[in-house]
C-alpha cells in the first residue's frame, strides 16, 4: 500500500508563514496530480492547491498569491509554502495524491492531516 506522510503544521501568528511537506512511499509506479485540501471545523473539505505531473498548478481563489505548491518528483514529495497567513486559513490540511500502482488503475490517497492554526 501507499502512505502519505505530512509534516510542517503548527501555530503561527497572522502574517506568518509555514511550509507543509508530504512524502509518498510504498508501491508506487507513478504519481499524477498531487494536491492539498483543508477542512475547518463545521466546514466541508476544500481544495487549496493542486499540481499535475507536468507541473501545472491551480489554487483556490482565497489563497492565490499567498500560497505556492511545488513538488520534487525524485523524492515523491509535494510542498505547500504558505505566506501571509490569515486566521481563516486555520484548518486541518490534508495531502492528496493520485497514484498509479503496478497493474492497477489510479487511486487517490490521503495523508493523515496536519493542523494549521493562525492566531494572535
Amino acid at each position: 500500500q501507499v502512505q502519505l506522510v505530512e509534516s510542517g503544521g503548527g501555530l503561527v501568528q497572522p502574517g506568518g508563514s509555514l511550509r507543509l511537506s508530504c512524502a509518498a512511499s510504498g508501491s508506487i509506479f507513478s504519481i499524477y496530480a498531487m494536491g492539498w485540501y483543508r477542512q475547518a471545523p463545521g466546514k466541508q473539505r476544500e481544495l487549496v492547491a493542486a499540481i499535475t505531473s507536468g507541473g501545472s498548478t491551480n489554487y483556490a481563489d482565497s489563497v492565490k498569491g499567498r500560497f505556492t505548491i511545488s513538488r520534487d518528483n525524485a523524492k515523491n514529495t509535494v510542498y505547500l509554502q504558505m505566506n501571509s497567513l490569515k486566521p481563516e486559513d486555520t484548518a486541518v490540511y490534508y495531502c492528496n495524491a493520485d497514484i498509479l500502482g503496478v497493474g492497477g488503475p489510479p487511486v487517490d490517497y490521503w495523508g493523515q492531516g496536519t493542523q494549521v492554526t493562525v492566531s494572535s
